[in-house]
């Protein structure tokens, strides 16, 4: 007797799946040691931003998985995967997130995905979405630790399965604020001058190294809040998702041709935008 075929999976299920096989894939890489992690290196903005031989492969099996379980579905990827649908539906592709946190031996990396409401334009795998694009799903799962946070406007904000407590509204200088500014930066008024107005509210300062990780421990309450600016749609909608599920606030805002992202409780999250624009330049 004929057994009917297996469901196919949800969304949720799909995005939890792929993100733990990429993640023992990206693992298994590094474990091969630094000449097989580094063959075919590629540096992009700078040399703490590169791509390695785990980044290129994890995308390419989540690239591979999504088109065959979600052919309709768009797909843009860090590394450069793409593929244009019919849906309007959208698949967020990080492979590995704090590559060079990852490439130093590090446990504060992740893999990332988020699903988003919004489809590409013919030639746009290489564009960014909507900052403030509707994020159905986000999901970040942190090999090292075996975290999987989840969240969107379909998902409930949770950790392993557990529903996160809903973040409470809270003053600025009470919190920890995750950050990120590039050394390079910092001799740039036009960034080093809003980056150091809103870095002078919080109770105290962490950089990290990853940004999904981050986010997704604001969703958490690890941390209170977190900001950084230019933001890539990798970097910024899968960590999103879970914080806006979680109840937190989320903001861009624009200051001397820059714009700064911001996530946390709310609250702080306005006071942080108020900083950042207070250091426009004249």
């Amino acid at each position: 007797m004929a057994h009917p075929p297996a469901p196919a999976p949800t969304d949720t299920e799909l995005a939890a799946t792929l993100l733990r096989e990429a993640g023992a894939l990206a693992r298994s890489i590094r474990a091969e040691g630094r000449t097989a992690l580094m063959a075919g290196r590629h540096v992009k903005s700078g040399i703490s931003d590169f791509a390695t031989a785990a980044d290129l492969a994890a995308e390419q099996a989540i690239f591979n998985a999504l088109r065959a379980a979600r052919p309709d579905d768009s797909i843009l990827g860090e590394e450069g995967a793409g593929h244009v649908g019919t849906s309007g539906r959208c698949w967020v592709i990080d492979p590995v997130d704090g590559t060079f946190n990852f490439a130093a031996g590090s446990t504060y990396w992740c893999t990332a995905l988020a699903l988003v409401s919004a489809g590409l334009t013919k030639g746009g795998t290489t564009a960014e979405l909507p900052a403030d694009a509707e994020v159905l799903l986000g999901a970040v799962y942190q090999p090292e630790e075996d975290k999987l946070w989840l969240g969107g406007t379909t998902e409930q904000a949770s950790l392993n399965g557990r529903l996160l407590p809903p973040l409470a509204p809270a003053a600025v200088d009470t919190l920890a604020a995750g950050t990120y500014i590039h050394p390079g930066w910092l001799s740039q008024p036009r960034a080093a001058g809003p980056w150091q107005r809103a870095a002078e509210l919080p109770a105290t300062l962490r950089m990290l190294g990853s940004g999904s990780c981050d986010l997704a421990r604001v969703a958490q309450g690890e941390l209170g809040v977190w900001f950084q600016h230019s933001v890539p749609s990798w970097d910024w909608l899968p960590g999103k998702g879970i914080v806006e599920a979680a109840g937190g606030d989320t903001a861009v805002v624009r200051v001397n041709g820059l714009d700064w992202f911001v996530a946390g409780a709310r609250g702080a999250v306005a006071q942080l935008a108020g900083a950042l624009e207070s250091g426009a330049l004249g």
